[in-house]
C-alpha cells in the first residue's frame, strides 16, 4: 500500500503542480508577448497539453479510484469518495468548458488571432484557476485520506 500511496501522491501531485504552473507563471509570461508570438505559444501549448494531459488526468483518477478500493473498510474511504468526486466533476467540467476552448486555441493560425480569441483565452484562463483550486481540494482530501 505504501507503494500506492506514492505513486498516487506523486502523480496528482504533480498534475496539480503542473496546473498551477501554467497558471501562475506561464499564462502571465503569454500575456506579456506579442499578439503573434503569444498566438503561436498558446496554440504550441493548447495542442502540447491537450495530448497530454487527459491522460494523466484519467491514471490520476484511476489511482484515486484503486486507493479507496483498497481503503473501502476503513475510516478514510469518505475522506477518498470525496476527492474522487471532486476529481471526476473536475474532469466533467473540464470536457465541458475548457476542451472546447482549449482546441479552438490549437488550431488557431497566429496570424488569426481576433480579439474574440483574446476574449476565449481569458475566459479558459479564469475557469482555468476555478479548476486548479478543485483539484488541490481533492489532492489535500486525498493527503488527509492516505494518513489516516
Amino acid at each position: 500500500m505504501t507503494l500506492l500511496n506514492v505513486v498516487t501522491v506523486v502523480c496528482i501531485g504533480l498534475l496539480v503542480g503542473t496546473e498551477f504552473a501554467v497558471s501562475a507563471f506561464v499564462n502571465p509570461v503569454l500575456w506579456k508577448l506579442d499578439g503573434h508570438a503569444r498566438a503561436g505559444a498558446v496554440r504550441m501549448l493548447a495542442r502540447d497539453l491537450g495530448f497530454v494531459m487527459p491522460i494523466w488526468y484519467a491514471g490520476s483518477f484511476v489511482f484515486m479510484i484503486v486507493e479507496t478500493i483498497v481503503r473501502w473498510h476503513s475510516p478514510a474511504v469518505t475522506m477518498l469518495i470525496v476527492a474522487g468526486a471532486i476529481w471526476a466533476a473536475v474532469i466533467v467540467l473540464t470536457l465541458v468548458f475548457l476542451v472546447p476552448i482549449n482546441n479552438q486555441m490549437a488550431r488557431i493560425e497566429p496570424d488569426a488571432w481576433t480579439e474574440q480569441t483574446l476574449r476565449e483565452h481569458r475566459k479558459w484562463d479564469a475557469r482555468h484557476r476555478f479548476r486548479i483550486a478543485a483539484l488541490a481540494a481533492s489532492w489535500v482530501c486525498l493527503l488527509l485520506a492516505i494518513q489516516v
